[in-house]
């Protein structure tokens, strides 16, 4: 029985069944099989729910915007670049359009969700930035914080007795996530203010000094941290419904 090429490599001939063993040997099918059903979900979603109607004019003007972008203005350079890229005007629009409405669908899925699930991160979200000095006993760590208090320059000695990597931008460690510290030094870091001394601590036996230079608590005003706390509630939606299919792989 003749089995259908799949692929075509130097006109050998290459089954759908021999390419999924090619990818299980490197190790890639889970991946694969992945995507495929992740976009399976997406296209389902899209083409069944009636929450995502798109206005008309702005899939036009993103076509516009696309071709101003990409210098695809003049109609032979624009249908040349569709051929080159195996599509055509219609298939193009409509990708265009599937795309603003998988936006949509995040928003609809995480919208609800994003108030809860910002709370949740937002030990890990909130960040501060530190200056430290970093040395190998308490006893210099005590005498360091002893002359800083007196008026001595902490940029100073950070270069001049920090053994940590950051002496060279004068201890500047720069913003650090609260939910990535150690329980001891947040709990110290958040009683403190801006320009506060921390410390000395001890971190994996060795002492630090911490000043605090800013804290930048998280706010769900701020755009690119709400898109990727959207895309992150998205993904784990989509993880569950791929969870819960049930799949059969079969090849003739």
């Amino acid at each position: 029985m003749d089995v259908k090429a799949f692929l075509t490599v130097d006109e050998q001939s290459i089954t759908l069944g021999e390419c999924l063993k090619y990818l299980q040997t490197a190790g890639k099918l889970q991946g694969f099989l992945g995507d495929i059903l992740r976009q399976y979900v997406l296209e389902q979603e899209v083409a069944t729910r009636e929450d995502l109607d798109i206005n008309p004019a702005v899939i036009e003007q993103a076509v516009i915007d696309f071709r101003l972008q990409q210098q695809l203005t003049d109609p032979k350079v624009f249908q040349e670049w569709l051929k080159g890229n195996g599509s055509d005007y219609s298939t193009f629009h409509s990708q265009i359009n599937s795309n603003f409405k998988v936006e949509k669908l995040k928003s609809v899925i995480a919208d609800a969700k994003l108030q809860e699930y910002f709370i949740e991160r937002k030990v890990f979200l909130d960040r501060v930035v530190l200056s430290r000095i970093i040395v190998e006993n308490q006893e210099l760590a005590d005498e360091l914080k002893i002359q800083i208090q007196e008026g001595a320059s902490f940029e100073e000695l950070a270069q001049e007795h920090s053994i940590a990597d950051d002496r060279i931008s004068n201890g500047m460690m720069g913003p650090v996530s609260r939910g990535t510290m150690p329980d001891t030094i947040r709990a110290a870091i958040d009683s403190a203010e801006p320009g506060d001394l921390v410390g000395p601590i001890e971190v994996e036996q060795r002492w630090a000094l911490f000043r605090v230079e800013q804290t930048i608590p998280a706010t769900l005003d701020n755009q690119q941290l709400r898109q990727t706390l959207q895309n992150e509630l998205f993904e784990r939606w989509l993880a569950e419904k791929i969870q819960k299919m049930t799949v059969k792989l079969q090849v003739e």
